[in-house]
């Protein structure tokens, strides 16, 4: 579950969108520095949104110098950050349950390739903070059983995991952490976890692995059954967003750093990536499975950091560069309300 935590690149601002590529890139030069060149494999988007809210809380890394080696791996790590260290291995052992889920769903030539790749950088983040394993295995066995009990429910099975998960990122944040940020990381799983849900139909369907949203027959492709249920998934997508929205509020007056950068993420690009996924414009995500996978891009390099909006005229929903099936039009007033508004800001806009 990658690639949707991501800046609306459009809207930053120079340095802050200088200050994102720095995090991100000694996101990268943490895990070589901790865990080898293979331990980098494993950089993300989302674990990047992670730091960068961490650190605006607790203050841990407010500045540091950026990449200078034309080979940026080779550079070494420019921030002395616990919590960017502690965030590598975090980063690692995820990674490893990811990819044992996977290879529980459908074992395959390719998870065991990249286990096996990225096995002694695991079994270094193991070694050092066997407490997150423990946890975030937990969080994937409590996720496993809401799956064979045939749960529905997108959002609940998300924010479940999402609750198993923050356990880790409680410990990384320290004395800093608190109810309202539990809760931001509670509604980021939930809305990761619904988006890749939708954003995953057609391949679930294809594969035969569980999906919640998949309906127990009656399915055509992602695109009809989108269309044709847009206001209860819009709806879901809405409140849970909102809901994230609502937590980061209140964790924000209390942040040192990275306000700007935050806001961005939470209240444009978050809502960006949701819409991308409704009208079918997501991108193949960003994660180590698809760096050794042929898995297509959903849409153009381009488009990467073209802001790709979907919006309701009269009766048509439509994004910027193609117009999909036509939905209902009571599900298209539902959709005017709720997806269009997650995106506006609840407070001070920049």
């Amino acid at each position: 579950m990658f690639g949707y935590t991501v800046p609306s690149y459009g809207r930053l601002s120079p340095s802050d969108n200088g200050r994102y590529r720095r995090y991100y890139c000694e996101g990268c030069h943490q895990l070589r520095d901790g865990y080898g060149l293979t331990g980098a494999l494993t950089v993300n988007y989302d674990m990047t949104f992670n730091t960068i809210l961490l650190d605006g809380v607790t203050g841990d890394a407010a500045d540091f110098g950026g990449t200078t080696r034309k080979l940026c791996v080779l550079q070494r790590s420019a921030a002395d950050s616990e919590l960017m260290h502690k965030m590598a291995g975090y980063t690692l052992i995820l990674t490893k349950w990811e990819l044992f889920d996977d290879e529980t769903d459908l074992p395959s030539a390719k998870t065991k390739t990249i286990e096996f790749t990225l096995g002694r950088a695991i079994r270094a983040a193991e070694k050092e903070y066997p407490e997150y394993d423990r946890a975030v295995g937990d969080a994937f066995a409590d996720l496993r059983s809401l799956e064979l009990e045939g749960c529905k429910d997108a959002v609940l099975m998300g924010r479940r995991f999402g609750a198993g998960l923050s356990v880790p990122l409680a410990d990384i944040a320290g004395d800093c952490f608190s109810d309202d940020l539990r809760e931001v990381f509670v509604n980021l799983t939930a809305a990761v976890y619904l988006m890749d849900a939708i954003d995953d139909l057609d391949d679930d369907f294809m594969d035969g692995t569980y999906n919640p949203l998949l309906p127990e027959k009656g399915f055509v492709n992602a695109k009809s059954f989108i269309q044709s249920n847009i206001y209860d998934i819009a709806s879901s997508v809405n409140s849970v967003i909102g809901d994230l929205q609502g937590a980061y509020s209140r964790v924000r007056p209390k942040m040192k750093g990275n306000v700007s950068l935050c806001d961005n993420i939470v209240y444009f690009g978050i809502p960006e990536s949701a819409k991308r996924v409704m009208v079918g414009e997501a991108e193949a995500k960003a994660s180590i499975k698809n760096v050794f996978s042929n898995r297509k891009k959903r849409t153009s390099a381009q488009a990467r950091r073209i802001e790709i909006r979907a919006h309701i005229e009269g009766i048509a929903l439509r994004s910027e560069t193609k117009a999909p099936p036509v939905p209902p039009r009571r599900a298209i007033a539902a959709t005017s309300r709720t997806i269009a508004g997650a995106s506006r800001p609840g407070i001070g806009r920049r």
